[in-house]
């Protein structure tokens, strides 16, 4: 019932940005919380930021100072703006979104970061 779609991905050299966007769709009234998550060739999946409808944000040690999560609540979307970005960004990174505290964690598709020289 809930669909995200993931936008913004790209090839950017170190030390330059990119903005990622997050779309949701379907029967959506209100979302609880969304948030990006990146998963490198050979490693686990893990946390890169979440926001919650009331704005609390909360960020992986690795990039806190370097990005910043923000939503439109009216929109149903949210961002991600990757600055000081370094090779160990590169990931493919995917948009989550939870509509009710302790509900069913939805995923987009993911798009891809590469940071490269």
């Amino acid at each position: 019932q809930v669909q995200l779609v993931e936008s913004g991905g790209g090839l950017v050299q170190p030390g330059g940005s990119l903005r990622l966007s997050c779309a949701a769709s379907g029967t959506i009234f209100s979302i609880y919380t969304m948030g990006w998550y990146r998963q490198a060739p050979g490693k686990q999946r893990e946390l890169v930021a979440t926001i919650t409808n009331g704005g609390t944000t909360n960020y992986a040690d690795s990039v806190k100072g370097r990005f910043t999560i923000s939503r439109d609540g009216a929109k149903n979307m949210v961002y991600l703006q990757m600055n000081s970005l370094r090779p160990g960004d590169t990931a493919v990174y995917n948009c989550g979104a939870r509509l009710l505290p302790g509900g069913n964690h939805y995923w987009g598709q993911g798009t891809q970061v590469t940071v490269s020289s």
